[in-house]
């Protein structure tokens, strides 16, 4: 699988976070064709200026992250007239991709350039792309700095690796993530990073991380084999338990047995 998609199967469970990004995207951009049909940024004294900022009305936008609430400007002198809601069908996956790319890795100018064409605003400037993605990583940001509840009986910690691109070439790195389930059932992604290399001590940092943000209570905690992360685990949630993860289980025996017995096997630990 493709990156964005790994990271898409996690970040997307929260669709609350996916819904505010896309609503505070989404108005920026509304912002913006509201200057440009303004002839004028806000409180600016310009000759240019045609018509002048009468407030906002709420309108609602049906996406596939649920009802989107946002906040379309009103211009007094002329309709303001936006783009968003009839381009946004076709721009959508574009946006939540965008989105994804920035959790691992920033997001690229390019790409958030491309989508504010797609939605009818063109000729932004170098520096407004760049604002709009920088505004994007603190929100991003702040998802992944946010408060977190002092119980969660089950954490799945996981590593992927990828190729990825460090200054001027591409190396492997080490997607760590760090998936909790609420006591609802509901799942969470609680921690990402982008790491060399699973190393015990970047695990035991990920965990200290959690417990600053709120984390004290986990009853049982799932991953492969790796030693590192089950030393991290003891060390940083004494009294929580270990299991391996039913599919490195399975690889695991397999591993141990004859390939012609591998199917019969699967079946019988399935």
């Amino acid at each position: 699988m493709e990156l964005r998609d790994i990271v898409q199967n996690y970040l997307t469970d929260t669709e609350k976070a996916m819904q505010e990004l896309i609503t505070w995207f989404l108005n920026d951009v509304m912002k913006e064709e509201l200057s440009q049909q303004a002839g004028a940024m806000r409180y600016a004294r310009t000759g240019a200026r045609r018509a002048h900022r009468n407030g906002y009305r709420q309108r609602s936008l049906n996406t596939r992250f649920g009802e989107l609430s946002l906040l379309k400007p009103q211009l007094r002198e002329v309709p303001f007239e936006t783009k968003v809601f009839e381009k946004y069908a076709r721009t959508e996956k574009a946006l939540v991709n965008a989105i994804i790319e920035s959790y691992p890795q920033g997001v690229s100018t390019r790409n958030v350039e491309t989508i504010i064409a797609h939605l009818g605003v063109e000729q932004i400037s170098a520096s407004d792309v760049s604002k709009v993605g920088r505004e994007l990583d603190m929100k991003v940001q702040e998802f992944m700095e946010r408060p977190l509840d002092t119980y969660y009986p089950y954490l799945f910690v996981d590593a992927s690796y990828f190729k990825v691109r460090d200054e001027c070439r591409y190396v492997n790195k080490a997607l760590l993530v760090i998936v909790g389930v609420r006591t609802d059932g509901h799942r969470e992604v609680l921690s990402a990073q982008i790491a060399d290399a699973e190393y015990e001590l970047t695990w035991e940092g990920m965990f200290a991380d959690l417990k600053e943000r709120g984390l004290s209570n986990v009853d049982l905690i799932v991953s492969d084999g790796h030693k590192g992360i089950q030393s991290a685990a003891g060390i940083m949630f004494p009294g929580s338990s270990w299991q391996m993860c039913h599919v490195h289980f399975i690889r695991a025996v397999l591993r141990k047995v004859p390939r012609k017995y591998h199917k019969e096997i699967a079946e019988i630990l399935r």
